[in-house]
């Protein structure tokens, strides 16, 4: 099968994953199961259809990070394409249950010789990450951690249409927020009813991001409290 007369969106990707004869498995996992753990050999490429998952790092000394978090049409553990004994540089968690197609080393690189389209669109999708993670580590070290959470939050946001006003983002605790903004989940607690109390965000069992008076406060440069 061909994606020269395909288009190339994630339900496209995910239907020409399933028919391109590559060696792939389809991997359901309930919510905090590992499909792999930092260390582990790096064999395999992950394109998840269903569910949310998210990128957690160990440092040496037992802290642990949110690098990412991952939503479905997308790819990840792509560190496997990079040499043939690669290891796993992050745990990929999922954040509830998720389906997956787990694609074997080899056979993802032989279909991206084989498919330029396919190719083009990956290699997007790996850039396009590379970037957000420039950006996230800009903003981790020269932003307070009030005006790091509205960013992650307007993140999160953006799996919304263009046209909501307010976006229901997907689960998340607070303790993830924390990981990901790096700070305690007490501080994040404090800014979120803060943010709450301004009309940015409302909450009950969902956080709801009111995205054009978020997007306004994050211009104006959160004040440190």
């Amino acid at each position: 099968m061909s994606t020269s007369n395909m288009e190339i969106n994630p339900q496209g990707l995910a239907a020409f994953l399933i028919h391109a004869g590559l060696g792939r498995k389809i991997v359901e996992l309930e919510p905090e199961q590992n499909f792999f753990t930092q260390g582990d050999p790096a064999d395999a490429v992950f394109f998840l259809e269903k569910g949310r998952a998210k990128l957690s790092v160990v440092s040496k000394m037992g802290k642990q990070a949110t690098i990412a978090l991952l939503s479905p049409g997308g790819f990840f553990g792509e560190e496997s394409l990079a040499a043939v004994s690669a290891v796993r540089n992050a745990t990929a968690i999922a954040v509830n249950t998720c389906t997956a197609l787990r694609i074997k080393r080899e056979d993802m690189i032989r279909i991206m010789h084989q498919e330029p389209d396919f190719c083009d669109e990956f290699l997007s999708m790996v850039l396009a990450r590379s970037q957000r993670t420039q950006a996230d580590l800009v903003n981790q070290l020269f932003n307070t951690s009030e005006k790091r959470l509205a960013r992650t939050l307007l993140l999160m946001a953006e799996f919304g249409k263009p046209d909501e006003l307010r976006t229901c983002i997907p689960p998340v605790t607070q303790e993830t927020l924390a990981e990901i903004v790096g700070t305690t989940r007490s501080r994040i607690s404090f800014f979120m009813n803060r943010f709450r109390s301004l009309g940015l965000i409302d909450y009950k069992d969902r956080i709801r991001v009111h995205r054009p008076r978020l997007k306004a406060a994050l211009i104006d440069q959160f004040a440190e409290i």
